[in-house]
Parts: C-alpha cells; sequence; structure tokens
C-alpha cells in the first residue's frame, strides 16, 4: 500500500457532504499534481520571476529558464503555495492566477476543469482546507521519489474508483507485470543498451498515468545512467493524460511528446517510429463507434497502412492497438524496433479462417515479426482476473529466432500476495520473474513443460469444404446438366488441415497436395462419396496455446472411484439415521 496516497486519501475525507466519492478525483487529483509541481519549482523561483520581468515573449522566456534551471517548464505567477493562505479573502482568485500562470506546456489542468472545481470548493467553504491539507505535504522529488509518486497516484485512483464502484484497471497495469514486459523487451537488446552515448526512443499508445514510460526509463538508465531516452505517448482518459504528462514534466522530459486524444483515430505521431514501444490495451471494448473512421483509413491508406492486414470484429479493439504498435516499429535498416503488449486470450485464436483476426495473425506471423508470446498468472490485475499474454514483436530478430516463436507458459510462476487488491491476490516476485526471463533466454534448450519453439507456419492451416452428394428418393446422386453430383447443403462440412501435416513423413509439400493427403486419409475412409470443393479454401492462422502445453491426466481407477463413493454413501446413511433417532 502506498503510505503517501492513503495520506492523500485521507485529505478527501473533507469532501464528504459537498462532493460525492465519484467526484473526489476531480479535486483530489489536480491539487496532488499541482503540489508536485509547486515543490520542484520553489528553490527556482525567484530566479524565474526576474527572467520573466526582462524577457516578455514566452518562447525566449522558455529558452532562458531551462538555461538557468535545467526545466522546460515555469510559473510566473507571485503565488504559491507558500503564501497562498496569506490573503484569506482573495484565495480563490489567487490560485486561479497561479494556475494560468503556467508556461504552455503545462496544460493539465485544462483536462480537469480546475479552475471550476477551486470555485466550488470555495463556495462550499472547502477552500482554504483543501489548500492547507497540501501545503503540509511536500512532493518535491527529493522527498517523494519519482517512483513512490506513481505508486500514490495509482493508489488514489483505485481508492476514487473504488468509492464509485467503477473500473479500475483501466487507467493502469501492475508494477509486477510492467517489469516482466521491460525485462523481456529489452532482453535482446541488452548489450546495445549498455554501449556509451545511446540514444534511444520509447512509445506507448495507450500511456494511462505514465506507468509504463516510467518503468521502462528506470529499467534503461540502470542499465546506461548515460543513456538519452525520449518518451512519447498518448492517452484519451483527460485525468489519466494529465497525470501523465505532469509525472514527466517532473522528471525534465519534454512534455510535448505526451499527446492528448484516440490512437485509434488520431495518431498523435503519424509517420514516426520508435525503438521501443509498449501498451496495455483495454479488453474487449467496442470500436463501433469508430468504426467508420478506422475503415476510412484503412481504405485509403493502400497496402501499407497500419491497418491493411485486416480489421477485428467491432466488439474489441485489441489487436487494433497490435497493428499500431506493428506499423510504429523503426525500420529494420535503421536499427529495427520492438514491441511488448499485454493482451487478453482472443487475439490468438478468435476469428475464422480469412476472418479479420485470422489475417491479422497470418500478416504478423508470414512477415516473422512475432518473436515470443508469454502466458501470464490469472488475477494479475485490478480488475479481471482472465488468462492474459504479453506478446513481443521484433522486426529484426536474432538470426537464432528467424522464423521461430517462442511460447512460454508463466502461468504456475507466482506468489500469493498478503492483501488482494480488487481482483488482483497474485503478483510476480523478482524470483518468478527471473525464471520466466531465463526461459525466454534459453530458447530452444529450455525447460520444455513451459517453453515451445515452433515455426511460423506451424500455426497455420487450411479450412476445406467437405460436400457430400445430395440423393433423390431411392438413394441415387442427384446431377447436374454436366452430370456432376449436386452437393447437398445439409450435409456440407469444413475441416481445417494444417500446413505441416504429413511433413515428419516427408510427404507433400505443395498446398494442393497436403490438403489431397489430409482428404484420403482422414475423409474419404468416413465418406466415400464426398468431395472438395477448392473454391472455397481458405487460409487461417491461430495460436491454440493451451494446447500446446496440454498434458494429459489419466482418469482415477474405477476401484478407486467406487470405494469413494461406497464411503460417501456410508456418511450419508449415518447422518439419515441420526436424523430418524
Amino acid at each position: 500500500m502506498s503510505t503517501l496516497g492513503s495520506f492523500i486519501w485521507s485529505i478527501a475525507d473533507q469532501l464528504r457532504g459537498p462532493y460525492r466519492p465519484n467526484q473526489y478525483g476531480t479535486v483530489i487529483l489536480p491539487f496532488t499534481i499541482l503540489r508536485r509541481l509547486d515543490s520542484i519549482l520553489e528553490p527556482d523561483r525567484a530566479r524565474v520571476r526576474e527572467l520573466a520581468a526582462k524577457h516578455e515573449n514566452p518562447n525566449r522566456l522558455r529558452v532562458e529558464v531551462k538555461r538557468a534551471t535545467g526545466r522546460p517548464f515555469y510559473n510566473t505567477s507571485n503565488y504559491s503555495f507558500a503564501n497562498l493562505l496569506a490573503d484569506a479573502d482573495g484565495l480563490a482568485d489567487n490560485l486561479t492566477d497561479y494556475v494560468d500562470r503556467f508556461s504552455a506546456d503545462v496544460d493539465v489542468f485544462e483536462y480537469f476543469d480546475f479552475k471550476k472545481e477551486i470555485l466550488g470548493l470555495e463556495k462550499a467553504g472547502l477552500l482554504r482546507e483543501i489548500v492547507k491539507s497540501f501545503s503540509a505535504i511536500d512532493l518535491h522529488p527529493d522527498k517523494v521519489s519519482n517512483s513512490d509518486m506513481g505508486d500514490a497516484f495509482e493508489y488514489i485512483i483505485r481508492k476514487f474508483n473504488e468509492a464509485a464502484n467503477e473500473t479500475s484497471g483501466d487507467h493502469y497495469t501492475p508494477r509486477d507485470a510492467i517489469r516482466l514486459l521491460m525485462d523481456l523487451l529489452f532482453a535482446e537488446k541488452d548489450m546495445d543498451l549498455t554501449a556509451e552515448g545511446i540514444v534511444r526512443t520509447l512509445y506507448d499508445p495507450t500511456a494511462g498515468t505514465g506507468g509504463m514510460l516510467s518503468l521502462a526509463e528506470e529499467h534503461l538508465l540502470a542499465q546506461n545512467p548515460d543513456a538519452k531516452l525520449t518518451l512519447y505517448g498518448q492517452e484519451y482518459n483527460p485525468q489519466s493524460y494529465a497525470i501523465c504528462k505532469s509525472d514527466l514534466l517532473a522528471k525534465g522530459h519534454d512534455a510535448t511528446n505526451i499527446a492528448f486524444g484516440n490512437t485509434l483515430t488520431d495518431d498523435a505521431f503519424n509517420n514516426r517510429f520508435f525503438d521501443f514501444s509498449m501498451s496495455n490495451p483495454p479488453y474487449g471494448v467496442d470500436w463501433k463507434q469508430y468504426a467508420k473512421a478506422i475503415t476510412k483509413e484503412r481504405d485509403e491508406a493502400g497496402p501499407y497502412g497500419r491497418f491493411a492486414p485486416g480489421l477485428p470484429a467491432t466488439s474489441d479493439g485489441q489487436m487494433l492497438f497490435l497493428l499500431h504498435l506493428a506499423h510504429k516499429m523503426r525500420a529494420p535498416e535503421d536499427g529495427g524496433g520492438r514491441v511488448g503488449i499485454v493482451m487478453n486470450g482472443s487475439p490468438l485464436f478468435n476469428g475464422g479462417a480469412g476472418s479479420g483476426p485470422s489475417n491479422i495473425r497470418q500478416w504478423l506471423l508470414e512477415n516473422d515479426l512475432v518473436e515470443a508470446i508469454v502466458a501470464l498468472p490469472t488475477n494479475m490485475f485490478f480488475n479481471t482476473g482472465i488468462a492474459t499474454y504479453i506478446w513481443i514483436l521484433d522486426n529484426s530478430k536474432h538470426p537464432d529466432r528467424n522464423g521461430k516463436v517462442q511460447l512460454i507458459d508463466g502461468t504456475s510462476f507466482w506468489t500469493k500476495m498478503r492483501k488482494s487488491l480488487g481482483s488482483k491476490n497474485r503478483e510476480i516476485s523478482e524470483s518468478d520473474r527471473a525464471q520466466i526471463v531465463r526461459l525466454y533466454a534459453d530458447f530452444t534448450d529450455a525447460d520444455p513443460d513451459h517453453s515451445k519453439v515452433l515455426t511460423n507456419d506451424e500455426f497455420g492451416y487450411w479450412t476445406i469444404t467437405v460436400e457430400r452428394p445430395l440423393l433423390d428418393d431411392v438413394g441415387n446422386p442427384v446431377v447436374d446438366r454436366k452430370g456432376k453430383p449436386k452437393p447437398d447443403s445439409k450435409k456440407r462440412d469444413t475441416e481445417n488441415v494444417p500446413f505441416t501435416y504429413g511433413r515428419s513423413t516427408a510427404g507433400p509439400a505443395t498446398q494442393a497436395e497436403v490438403i489431397q493427403a489430409y482428404f484420403d486419409t482422414e475423409v474419404k475412409p468416413h465418406v466415400p462419396g464426398a468431395w472438395i470443393d477448392w473454391a472455397k479454401t481458405k487460409t487461417g492462422y491461430e495460436i491454440p496455446f493451451t494446447r500446446h502445453f496440454y498434458k494429459y491426466v489419466s482418469p482415477r481407477p474405477l476401484a478407486e472411484i467406487d470405494a469413494d463413493l461406497e464411503k460417501q454413501v456410508a456418511k450419508i446413511l449415518d447422518l439419515l439415521r441420526e436424523v430418524e433417532g
């Protein structure tokens, strides 16, 4: 639990009455951000005011402030938490002036409609107490690390959403899941990342409160403190966007690289490509309202557009983010790009041959972009206990991994939490994480109970249509004008033929030969008069993850089952005798 978050949450108790629990966030979150920025600006406030008096041009002032303080943002107001309470009658006006006089890149308070909240607090007689409570906290990074501040924000959001009976998992991903994703994302590039003077770009199209970007930066700087990292993100939830942007401002990043908006309909970084990208998109979220814009982009962008390979069902947009990230990888000739994305199980197998999801998998696998997929333990996330998977994409794989996909079953690597957080009652400890990363590193030598390495074409199949003749009343086939038997649509069936069928016996190689061999062996002996309608053959791809790790457990012996039943029957009879007695 975040101690700081708990303390800030206690401030919200003062809002009870005039504010409902689901309104607390619109007050406490912007005040927390304001106090954090205020603490950072305090040591140089006088110097910035001097510079503001000299330079009226905001662009020139920004340059001078950066030179003097090392920060890209500033505030030119005469007010701060240090003196706001001195003028009781002018508190609302002075606080509004303070918020208004931030540099243009600090637009975060607009997304909370904060000035309206200031007036509301004053009207309710609560403004002075809230300002006083926040004045008592020092949120300078020397006192509260970026990691602790992130934990506090996550704690506050979770508490607010629990109070409002809303979903909490939309905003952030558990730190233990992110750390595993980072270890896997950067695993193949660790040697490169320690090189002197490296410059790398990191991108999250569903940035939330910035947790993934922050931990990615932390991971890379731990390996190479001199690395120059540029963080990019886009977020469509106003409050999450404000937290993410203010967090990066506090760390001295260029906050213009954090954009507000819907990544799927308005890519803020169009024609920009990245070294590392990461995302935990929402699961099972309907994108019907954006379908027109997305379909239009797909049609107009041509074969190289981000949605060209296919579109998933409008009931679930996860695979749109998967395609988007695959499109955002830096080109192989420029050093290549890697992607880490967390999704539920449906992108592995939903949609039959010829469907949008199957076509997306086909494009990813035939272009050799999927490097590894890791099954996470269940009950890992705050708002869902369902099975989740980390996909790692790479467009410049290590030669050993070319043409292959590694499946890792990490479902058994977890530690029980002492206290549940929503649906989350399991976490991936450092030891658990190390074991999963070791499986990844060992690749073809990894424990086969937890890791399988398959070729890309092992996920492909053809769906063939098998027809049987329509029979007349006396059982003879009905034929058309050319004398060919007519198919009986009621008996029509389909079969999925693996690309690799017959390969182990050095069998046929062409598509037609593989399908014919399958039909002759698996179908014809059971339905002698059947035939293949070749015109209806479709290509499909699926990743049946659990099937590859299925272990047959033989049923218990009948004698053992009978003995157990007899014991239970005896117990029931004893209970009935007691009742009768």
